[in-house]
């Protein structure tokens, strides 16, 4: 069926089946550009890379703001019970800990909803309920959709085939047994819209009819492709410099590159987004960096610089916080021997200040110095976010300002940088105009159809040989 011939918004309760590329986005967009209603349309998600493009391409086509909410499925669980803690009986350390216990955000937020206590104020605040990217719904997650039907028509969107979340104490909905029978088949879209618009239509046939040979466990001759994909062989002796030079592929004017490393090595994405001119991070969103630093922060402690030094580190290339920490030192024991850099003023008020408002000016100045470039530009930000909150009249400890500010990015979403390092993870549900996938050896069938799917004009594949046949 296509796409122009399914109105998600006629579905009472239904399943759209969507592969790759082939016009989930654009289903969803003109459901929400056809809505006049009173009440918008809530949309969820899983990331908040996922929120920030459909967004982003709600914008461009003209949808008004006021027509819809997305967010992400977690997001919007926390946001229940943090609205009605009483009625959902909640110890708030679920929420407001390091380390958020997810399990048991999804569990409240469930039973909550399954208590009937919010059937009217759903109601009222929404028109219509869309799930996308259904196939990384966990069983905890399913649940919670599952009560929210009962309050409002609900169309989830979602493809089998490109289901790699559910890991640790919350597995996957079971596709068949679980998704299916609650939400019927309403119809599945299968034209590769994503690569006829790029001007790439063999591409894109090429890849829909890959998917029956990885599910079947048939090796693929990446020789054999068309010509927007190419393969670097890696040799075993040059590989990271191949990999490199994979990842700064020429991308002209406003072109934008999706790096899709090791899910199981965020320190090698780290790496590339480090050594690839022009690269930046997609972040999880729980921003682990942020909220470690939160918690080692002691502005009593004497090694307070050398923290402070050593986060700025993690974020910015051609930064040593070693070298920053001595140099200091020197400075303060009068042998330094000449003039202090910009970097160094700003460590030695923040000595002297101890304040929060002088970490926050040593990060700034860190990130300006010439040759200097922070590849995590969404953990700094935040970071100076929850300095600025904490340091604020009445200000929030800063521990307790970091999660504060991690819960508030869960929400809003990040916009997708020209050239973008992150696992098929973080990258899911994304597209770009070409792909580079590092490390094609290490990643199931199903991750590798993520991987290879999310470029419209260019796949990059970095593997020994050129044939795939990976395990399902």
């Amino acid at each position: 069926m296509a796409a122009a011939e399914i109105d998600l918004r006629s579905i009472s309760r239904g399943l759209v089946v969507a592969p790759a590329g082939c016009g989930k986005t654009q289903l969803i967009t003109d459901a929400l550009a056809r809505h006049a209603g009173p009440k918008p349309i809530l949309v969820l998600t899983h990331t908040n890379a996922g929120v920030a493009a459909l967004r982003g391409r709600l914008e461009r086509a003209g949808v008004k703001p006021s027509a819809y909410r997305a967010t992400t499925l977690d997001g919007f669980a926390i946001r229940l019970i943090s609205t009605f803690p009483q009625r959902a009986g909640h110890d708030p350390r679920i929420i407001t800990g390091a380390r958020p216990n997810y399990e048991a955000i999804r569990d409240t937020a469930a039973r909550l909803v399954a208590a009937g206590h919010l059937n009217d104020v759903l109601a009222a605040s929404f028109a219509h309920l869309f799930v996308d990217e259904y196939q990384d719904c966990s069983i905890r997650q399913h649940s919670l959709v599952t009560w929210l039907a009962q309050s409002l028509q609900t169309a989830i969107v979602g493809d089998p085939f490109q289901s790699i979340f559910g890991f640790g104490g919350d597995p996957l909905a079971d596709w068949e047994e679980d998704v299916v029978s609650f939400f019927p088949i309403a119809g599945e879209l299968a034209t590769p819209w994503r690569w006829i618009n790029a001007g790439a239509h063999n591409l894109g046939k090429w890849l829909l009819a890959i998917r029956p040979d990885l599910a079947a466990g048939r090796p693929i001759d990446l020789r054999t492709a068309p010509s927007g994909v190419e393969w670097v062989q890696l040799d075993g002796r040059r590989d990271d410099a191949l990999r490199q030079a994979a990842a700064a592929v020429h991308a002209p004017g406003e072109t934008k590159v999706l790096i899709i490393g090791d899910s199981t090595d965020p320190r090698g994405q780290r790496r590339f987004a480090r050594q690839v001119e022009g690269a930046v991070t997609v972040e999880a969103v729980d921003l682990r960096d942020l909220t470690d630093f939160g918690a080692a922060l002691d502005l009593a402690r004497p090694d307070a610089l050398s923290v402070v030094a050593d986060f700025a580190e993690n974020l910015m290339s051609a930064f040593s916080a070693d070298d920053l920490v001595r140099s200091v030192a020197a400075a303060n024991a009068g042998r330094l021997g000449r003039a202090l850099s910009d970097i160094e003023q700003a460590a030695v008020r923040f000595e002297a200040s101890r304040s929060l408002v002088g970490v926050a000016d040593l990060l700034a100045a860190i990130n300006r110095a010439g040759g200097v470039r922070c590849y995590r530009p969404a953990v700094l930000a935040a970071a100076q976010r929850a300095l600025q909150l904490a340091a604020s009249a009445g200000g929030l400890p800063f521990r307790d300002a970091a999660v504060t500010i991690r819960e508030q990015s869960r929400l809003i979403g990040r916009p997708l940088a020209r050239r973008s390092v992150g696992s098929t993870l973080l990258l899911k549900g994304l597209e770009a105009d070409i792909s580079v996938v590092l490390n094609a050896g290490a990643l199931n069938a199903r991750n590798l159809y993520v991987a290879m799917t999310r470029g419209s004009r260019q796949v990059v594949v970095c593997k020994p040989t050129p044939i795939l046949n990976p395990p399902w």
